[in-house]
């Protein structure tokens, strides 16, 4: 399998309220769940690459995120192959953190997966920018007509 579907967290997968971290503020989009399980069918792996300044900014730590990691997975109910995170401030100027292209080319080459075969989908402009420096293709997630996970399906099966 040399193909992926590369996957924001937060406002792509689930509510954004500002640094979402607690499990018991998870909130799915609607068709989220049915979305992914139609791209698994299509033999995609799934992916995600999340930027998590909280952390660095003292808003919460690692295992936080990592518990609420553990109830997005439960929720979602599919194979996520592996979560990367970025977790530092715009201001730190790191690599790691999207729109630069550091934790895709890393799964890319830890998956061995061919670039034009992948999406990166996302809802902002640091999703998208972040898939194109990697070489992948892009899918706009607005949650509205013309964004959703089943418009990407729909664009795949094309």
């Amino acid at each position: 399998m040399n193909k992926a579907i590369f996957l924001d967290r937060d406002g792509t997968l689930n509510y954004d309220d500002g640094y979402t971290h607690k499990p018991s503020d998870l909130k799915i989009y609607d068709g989220v769940i049915e979305g992914l399980k139609e791209l698994q069918d299509l033999g995609y792996l799934l992916i995600i690459i999340t930027n998590q300044s909280g952390i660095n900014r003292g808003f919460y730590d690692e295992n936080q995120m990592n518990e609420f990691h553990e109830t997005l997975l439960s929720e979602l109910g599919v194979k996520i192959e592996k979560i990367y995170f970025c977790p530092h401030k715009p201001d730190e100027n790191c690599d790691c953190r999207k729109p630069k292209p550091k934790l895709l080319q890393k799964a890319l080459q830890e998956f061995h997966l061919t670039p034009e075969e992948c999406y990166f989908a996302g809802d902002k402009d640091s999703d998208i920018q972040c898939g194109l420096n990697a070489g992948t293709k892009t899918f706009l997630i607005t949650h509205s007509k013309g964004g959703t996970f089943q418009d990407l399906v729909k664009l795949i099966k094309s």
